[in-house]
């Protein structure tokens, strides 16, 4: 059963619920919330609803249980379409993750040539004035290290130079939202410091850097591990890596792909408790995600799908995920993780990642992005604002 999914900004109230804020706060019994004009004007339990019903549309929630809509900071596509297909394909792949409870998110691209991506940023600049769910594009790739690259075509990956990355920010004209480098490429510095000072996050991933690299990484503006524990070394107990220094880090937020596949759910455990209120669970969906199984492209990559699990075609090499975030979600649940903090690590953990002021969250003022979960954890409904989120300005420069 596919959830109903509204645009719009008329008065609602939703009681009745079980209320999660997005801020790792506890169940709310009996909660409510009220939203109007695109924003939520209030939350609270009891009976308290009544008193902004008037004129709203009211929505018995029957227990279920009531969360902000979710924010994706790394996606590649889904229901069949990949973002490098174009505009339409993309506002495709966004409104699959919609129906699954993701109301906010980044266009991810894979690693090609310079002025191919140039082309691509451009169009989601396009975009974005008439698709406020769209938050921006991430560029994962091509600044990439080769022995980590993953299902990145080795052919597309390059060094920072000056040019390329100049090209590249002035082609997103001020919608580049994330970016991930290779700390180790020859120019990463400078490059990392113009995307900053673009007003992108710069994401440390694909890389063989280890704890002093990643920390010089960290000290100078990165602000994010991409997909922890994926294609970066793995811990060591004499030989750390990259993800105990971002786990330490209380300025870095760790991306997870909470699968099943990409990270034992005890290994999710573990980052969870060592990085709580900064894990930010991502799907890194490809466009088989809600889609059949079969062969697809991811950029220059052929990858296969069978039983749900995408690997590059002929290898046993994950290609991004067939995920959706309220499947992330349940993957979590199942393995015992706690429902505040997954909530968290699907809300206003990744929206903060981006600076994002109201995106994420369920408070008065916040973006009245919301949905309702069945007692599975499917989504039965989702509300989304049709307002921008606004990032504050980098803290970084």
């Amino acid at each position: 059963m596919s959830a109903r999914v509204r645009v719009g900004a008329g008065p609602l109230v939703v009681h009745g619920a079980r209320l999660l804020d997005g801020l790792g706060g506890p169940v709310r019994e009996d909660g409510w919330a009220a939203a109007g004009g695109g924003r939520v004007t209030a939350v609270g339990a009891g009976g308290g609803w009544r008193a902004h019903a008037r004129g709203a549309e009211v929505v018995d929630a029957a227990g279920a249980w009531l969360v902000p809509g979710f924010v994706d900071l790394h996606r590649h596509g889904g229901g069949g379409h990949a973002h490098e297909d174009g505009p339409d394909a993309v506002l495709a792949a966004a409104e699959l993750h919609r129906a699954h409870g993701t109301t906010r998110g980044v266009v991810s691209f894979v690693s090609d040539d310079v002025d191919v991506l140039a082309g691509r940023l451009a169009g989601v600049a396009d975009l974005l004035p008439g698709a406020p769910h769209l938050l921006g594009s991430h560029l994962e790739g091509p600044f990439l290290g080769a022995a980590r690259r993953g299902a990145h075509a080795e052919r597309h990956l390059r060094d920072p130079a000056p040019q390329a990355v100049e090209r590249l920010v002035r082609a997103a004209r001020g919608t580049l939202r994330q970016v991930t480098l290779d700390p180790l490429r020859p120019g990463a510095a400078r490059a990392a410091a113009r995307f900053l000072d673009a007003g992108a996050v710069v994401a440390l991933g694909h890389t063989d850097a280890g704890a002093d690299a990643a920390r010089a990484a960290f000290d100078a503006g990165a602000r994010l591990l991409t997909h922890a524990f994926n294609a970066v070394p793995g811990v060591h107990h004499r030989d750390p890596g990259p993800v105990p220094v971002a786990a330490a880090d209380p300025r870095v937020v760790c991306e997870l792909v909470l699968d099943g596949e990409h990270v034992h759910p005890l290994v999710a455990r573990l980052l969870l408790a060592a990085a709580p209120g900064r894990v930010a669970l991502v799907t890194d969906a490809v466009a088989a995600a809600g889609a059949a199984d079969g062969r697809y492209r991811l950029g220059g990559v052929e990858v296969d799908v069978g039983g749900g699990r995408a690997v590059v075609a002929g290898t046993a090499v994950l290609a991004g995920s067939t995920l959706t975030q309220d499947r992330a979600l349940r993957v979590g649940a199942a393995a015992g993780l706690a429902l505040p903090e997954l909530v968290r690590a699907l809300t206003s953990v990744p929206a903060g990642a981006l600076g994002l002021r109201d995106a994420g969250r369920l408070a008065p003022g916040a973006l009245a992005d919301l949905v309702l979960l069945d007692e599975h954890l499917r989504p039965v409904r989702v509300e989304c604002s049709p307002l921008p989120a606004v990032p504050r300005p980098s803290p970084v420069r």
